[in-house]
């Protein structure tokens, strides 16, 4: 090929390592089993410090997830890609939210950190073979707001307007994509 073809290949290769990395996130927000399993090869394994396991047993870790987490949010920044043929390292900034119940009271915390991952392609198809999360800092910003009175003063017209992790109206959206009604 040449180095145009080359460049054009590797800025396709880099993007579908983005898409899968993004994915990965909302599967994980939403606790999807089909859509984190389509983000990992099912020999990987992962080390989140707080875990370190096979697939099967992170899988199993983060769905359905805990219940005192109900909310969970996964921004993802620049990601640096260094593609060697069917492999790849990434580093992918990540800050994540989480709505903790801690007893009596709903805690915001917030953690910003690295994803280290080792993608591998498999026939036409990349995903992470391993991983392991790098925690740069952490926030607590104390006691929940309270979303039955809306955002600032303004109460909402429905309840789908508040995020969680399971039951998320996104997932409505998206099966409306598929073909499929569009419900409240």
């Amino acid at each position: 090929m040449n180095s145009i073809t080359d460049e054009v290949m590797g800025f396709l290769e880099r993007e579908k390592i983005r898409d899968c990395v993004a994915r990965l996130a909302r599967g994980e927000d939403r606790r999807d089993a089909a859509l984190i399993s389509a983000c990992y090869w099912p020999d990987s394994t992962s080390d989140y410090g707080v875990f370190i396991g096979s697939f099967d047993k992170y899988l199993s870790w983060v769905v359905p997830g805990s219940p005192a987490i109900p909310v969970t949010q996964h921004v993802l920044g620049q990601s640096v890609i260094d593609l060697n043929g069917s492999a790849a390292l990434v580093e992918s900034q990540v800050t994540s939210y989480h709505r903790v119940i801690m007893g009596d009271e709903e805690r915001d915390t917030v953690i910003g950190g690295r994803y280290l991952d080792r993608m591998e392609k498999r026939g036409k198809e990349w995903r992470i073979a391993y991983r392991t999360m790098l925690y740069d800092w952490f926030r607590d910003f104390g006691v929940s707001v309270d979303w039955s009175q809306g955002v600032m003063g303004l109460p909402f017209s429905a309840g789908h307007y508040t995020g969680r992790a399971v039951g998320d109206y996104s997932e409505a959206f998206f099966a409306a994509a598929a073909g499929l009604p569009l419900g409240k």
